[in-house]
């Protein structure tokens, strides 16, 4: 054989050899570590305030005396008490056991199923009861607003929504306050309904007269074709027939600004922030559709369940589809506070007087309801917090 061809045929042979080394190696039964690969990094330090081994929490708020109180809404849990102050890493029901048990009986008087806490900066903690357990039809005459004196820790007031504005599907959800209007103050609630028209209800809390605002407005309705994605999954509607329907929730989040004249919202099933001058929103003069022409568009922040704002301006807000918070200065753009594989389904958001936001982390999208009746959701569940050196939104 010609030296040539000997040389030929050793190439080939070593090149046979390599090909069969690369082939061998994607059929070994041992792979290789993924050490050397690059990952998902984490942003920003959450800190964990407490964990919760019971019920799944949502709500969340810290007073101007650093007392922390949470809120567990009766959908299918296990809830002995559906509002609790947190105390040296245990819940103790708030404001006693007695107005926790579920009385639809009395409907105006028991706590039914709490959805949100906020304490209101003026020496109270407000409670908004949806009475309308696993979201179900609110229970007549139980939908409300109950103030708890921080100082007595009693019921201060309880302010029953009108019967016109709540709707057979309503489901209040969030709330914020402003006390430099009328005698008492007015709050703005959201309604993000599943199957009908999401609002901003408007009540005031004197009278206790309320209005029904943007109802059924782009504003407050979900997004069209809006297909989150938690988890690298789809999040569905998943029955144990093996039918499904979108993830489709209405007005959610909400946040007032510092001086009170703008109210920042967003339906739970997309990704944008509205805003609208509360002005206009109390004003019975303006019809809905020059209040519908009057909200802006602030473009997308992600998709979030509850937003804030604190003293400077600044708004907060969860991205549940990243596993991050998200902040948007004054005139700037949104960056990333915090991501992390921790932050499974930010709720609700709350600054605290000590420079720290805090927020809890549910596993919402985890629900036996997303899988087909398999409840995929891990305990504890937590309350988390990550230094942001502002301080509370005024509320006078």
């Amino acid at each position: 054989m010609h030296t040539t061809n000997i040389l030929k045929t050793a190439a080939a042979l070593s090149v046979a050899l390599a090909i069969g080394s690369v082939a061998a190696a994607a059929h070994s039964s041992s792979p290789l570590a993924l050490d050397p690969l690059a990952q998902d990094r984490a942003i920003g330090k959450p800190e964990v305030v407490t964990t919760f081994n019971g019920a799944m929490p949502t709500g969340v708020t810290v007073t101007r005396e650093g007392r922390i109180f949470v809120n567990f809404p009766r959908w299918g849990d296990d809830v002995p008490f559906t509002v609790a102050e947190v105390k040296d890493n245990r819940l103790v029901p708030y404001p006693n056991a007695a107005v926790n048990r579920a009385d639809n009986a009395e409907p105006g008087s028991h706590l039914l199923s709490v959805q949100s806490v906020v304490a209101d900066g003026q020496g109270r903690v407000w409670i908004l009861d949806t009475a309308a357990p696993g979201f179900s039809q609110p229970v007549a005459g139980g939908a409300k607003l109950v103030a708890v004196n921080l100082k007595t820790n009693q019921i201060e007031k309880t302010v029953i929504f009108p019967a016109a504005v709540i709707r057979p599907a309503t489901y209040v959800n969030d709330m914020r306050f402003d006390f430099r209007i009328g005698k008492a103050g007015v709050a703005y609630v959201t309604d993000s309904s599943l199957s009908g028209n999401g609002a901003i209800i408007v009540i005031d809390l004197e009278s206790g007269k309320a209005v029904r605002r943007l109802e059924g407005d782009r504003s407050t309705s979900p997004e069209p074709g809006f297909s989150p994605v938690v988890e690298g999954e789809t999040l569905l509607q998943r029955h144990a027939d093996g039918t499904t329907a979108p993830f489709s929730v209405a007005s959610d989040g909400i946040a007032l600004s510092p001086d009170g004249q703008t109210l920042y919202f967003s339906p739970l099933s997309g990704r944008h922030l509205y805003a609208v001058s509360t002005a206009l929103l109390r004003d019975p003069q303006v019809t809905e559709a020059q209040l519908s022409a009057a909200v802006k568009d602030l473009g997308e922040k992600g998709a979030s369940d509850g937003l804030e704002s604190d003293a400077s301006g600044t708004l907060y807000a969860g991205d549940y589809e990243r596993n991050a918070i998200r902040k948007l200065p004054v005139g700037g753009q949104w960056t990333t506070l915090a991501h992390g594989p921790e932050i499974l389904w930010p709720d609700t958001l709350s600054v605290g007087p000590d420079g720290y936001l805090y927020f809890t982390v549910n596993q919402l999208n985890r629900q036996p309801g997303f899988h087909g009746g398999k409840d995929l959701r891990q305990k504890p569940y937590a309350l988390l917090r990550v230094k942001i050196n502002a301080s509370p939104a005024p509320t006078r």
